[in-house]
């Protein structure tokens, strides 16, 4: 009986695998987006990810940066807070380890959603990208995790950054709310 309750309690205290995100954006874009999370194609990303929700990591966290006709990045749950120095914003993840990359045949179209990472495959950790248009460049270059359900609306009214990285300047747009769902 003391096994069992163990086991239960260990279960009880990990992330669960969930089938989505509903994410409240506020700023010039305001709205939920949905979004459905492929833990058949990447589980230790989804893992990772509604982890971070569930704990509220992404609560407050900026898209940092963002490229018109190409994709709208948020996640860095280190440097990446509303109304913090936002000069760090992109360099950070959360104190998780870095994920093996997890490729697959899927197409990064309009409305999927893939890790971000630096030059090591290895690396993506929390931050994550929507795409507003297909970029196939990055088919088999970076982790699929999921696709936007509803709220593309939500997404294409996401203020866009400036210069050639796409970093916003001013106040950028913010997730306030990430809720993982079921």
């Amino acid at each position: 009986m003391r096994n069992a309750l163990a086991l239960v309690a260990l279960l009880a205290a990990g992330p669960a695998f969930a089938t989505g995100l509903e994410v409240q954006v506020e700023g010039e874009a305001n709205g939920t987006i949905k979004i459905d999370l492929f833990e058949d194609v990447a589980p230790k990303h989804v893992e990772q990810i509604t982890a971070l929700a569930t704990e509220g990591q992404y609560d407050g966290v900026v898209f940092h940066r963002v490229i018109e006709g190409f994709m709208a990045q948020t996640g860095d749950v280190e440097f990446g807070k509303a109304g913090g120095d936002m000069s760090a914003a992109g360099r950070g993840g959360s104190d998780r380890p870095d994920l093996p990359a997890e490729f697959s045949d899927l197409p990064f179209d309009r409305g999927v959603v893939g890790m971000a990472r630096s030059q090591n495959p290895n690396s993506a950790n929390s931050q994550f990208f929507i795409m507003f248009d297909a970029g196939h460049f990055l088919n088999g270059q970076y982790t699929v995790v999921g696709k936007v359900t509803e709220g593309m609306d939500v997404v294409d009214a996401i203020k866009r950054g400036a210069g050639q990285n796409g970093s916003v300047v001013g106040k950028p747009d913010a997730m306030t709310k990430v809720t993982v769902t079921e």
